[in-house]
């Protein structure tokens, strides 16, 4: 599956689909791995907020089918009510659950958590402006 993201490391955050999304997207499941160079982990001078809801938005595309190539493609358009919790760890295993709120047209809104071992790391909406689906 990373291969359906158009994303590259060290922008690359989410890697594996753990559990699809359902017929109506009110649950689905994605790890992704911090590593040590990911800006993820250096905290809040590098907008660590704005990182998080960035693997929330790479989450929902790749549960959506994004590939640039031949499905959806997309970006990160805003980011609503979101709060973090602590800082992930390098080398920290991470799950992010993603569930579609709203959509109108390409817009759509997603709800997102960020979870490890140690607990809540992040949870927040955030909305994806989506590009055209391509045959």
């Amino acid at each position: 599956m990373p291969g359906d993201l158009p994303h590259q490391y060290p922008f690359r955050f989410v890697d594996t689909v753990l559990e699809e999304r359902d017929a109506g997207f009110t649950r689905g499941r994605v790890s992704m791995t911090v590593t040590a160079g990911q800006r993820a982990c250096s905290g809040p001078d590098w907008g660590m907020t704005f990182l998080l809801a960035e693997a929330i938005a790479q989450s929902a595309l790749l549960l959506e089918g994004g590939d640039p190539g031949i499905g959806r493609s997309g970006f990160l358009a805003g980011i609503d009510a979101f709060s973090v919790d602590r800082s992930p760890s390098p080398g920290e295993r991470l799950t992010v659950d993603v569930a579609l709120i709203a959509r109108f047209g390409p817009i759509v809104k997603f709800r997102g958590e960020i979870s490890g071992e140690p607990g809540a790391v992040a949870r927040g909406e955030i909305v994806v402006r989506q590009g055209e689906e391509r045959a």
